[in-house]
């Protein structure tokens, strides 16, 4: 998708494009949420994004994630259509969510690079996913996209960027026998700057799909959650985030407030936010 000509990304004319916005509430009243994307310095978008809400054998389930692409949009794009359905249809999804998301990460990606057997330019992405269930609530992720709970004010990171340099990662990629080196910054092959990802067929054999899943239970003290490529995380610290969020009763103001500033303090990346909010008394 090209920003310069894309509807969804309208040009603001003291540069960049405006974001694109919305969200919903559930009907228990639980959460709410709000997402807003925008292509921001970059002349295309490899950014997606999904925030629904679905009721999976009579229970009410949020859904969210946000997916960072590399090398075009089309990996992004592929998960952002075909992650969430995996995860919801997956036998156990009730019973063992976290292993339903593990197995759906799985099937996703195999599928994905069987669609890829013909391309010569390789493509990948990160995600950044969270999912709702009863009072639990599932974090997932690959790659460099992050998720940040806000408890009682505090920023915690539910998700732990995969970057090539991380201790853990450098020796799984070096005892496949891959190589991390320097290229701009740590790359595994000098190529690609994530060490987990959907995707990136050619260098599969160092780029992991298994996601690192964490599982809370939503409590009093528990806010909001935001989740977001890092085209917000490169200039926006967890706690800066929190923050400026907390003030905002909206989701979807907030998820836009957080686009601007990044994009005010210089982001050259695509930027997306997500922002879930828990309504511990019920609207």
């Amino acid at each position: 998708m090209y920003c310069l000509s894309s509807a969804f990304s309208p040009k603001d004319p003291h540069g960049g494009s405006l974001p694109v916005s919305g969200g919903g509430l559930s009907e228990d009243g639980r959460f709410s949420y709000g997402y807003s994307s925008l292509c921001g310095k970059r002349t295309s978008m490899e950014d997606f994004y999904d925030a629904r809400i679905s009721k999976v054998d009579g229970l009410i389930v949020g859904l969210f994630g946000v997916f960072d692409g590399h090398g075009g949009s089309r990996a992004a794009e592929y998960v952002k259509h075909n992650l969430f359905e995996n995860i919801v249809k997956h036998p156990k999804f009730v019973s063992d969510t976290k292993q339903a998301i593990a197995e759906a990460y799985k099937q996703t990606d195999s599928d994905y690079l069987k669609t890829e057997h013909n391309q010569y330019r390789d493509a990948g992405s990160t995600a950044s996913t969270a999912v709702l269930v009863g009072e639990r609530l599932l974090v997932a992720n690959l790659g460099d996209s992050r998720a940040v709970l806000s408890k009682a004010g505090e920023a915690v990171a539910l998700s732990t960027d995969h970057k090539p340099n991380r201790t853990d990662e450098r020796q799984r990629i070096e005892e496949a026998g891959g190589v991390v080196m320097w290229a701009g910054t740590w790359r595994v092959g000098g190529v690609l700057a994530v060490s987990r990802a959907f995707g990136d067929r050619l260098l599969k054999k160092y780029i992991s799909a298994i996601p690192e899943i964490q599982e809370e239970m939503i409590e009093d003290d528990m806010e909001f959650l935001v989740l977001a490529s890092d085209g917000l995380w490169d200039v926006v610290s967890n706690q800066a985030a929190v923050t400026l969020v907390q003030s905002i009763s909206d989701p979807e103001e907030a998820a836009r407030r957080l686009c601007e500033e990044a994009f005010r303090k210089g982001s050259a990346d695509n930027i997306t936010c997500v922002v879930v909010r828990f309504h511990h008394e019920r609207e």
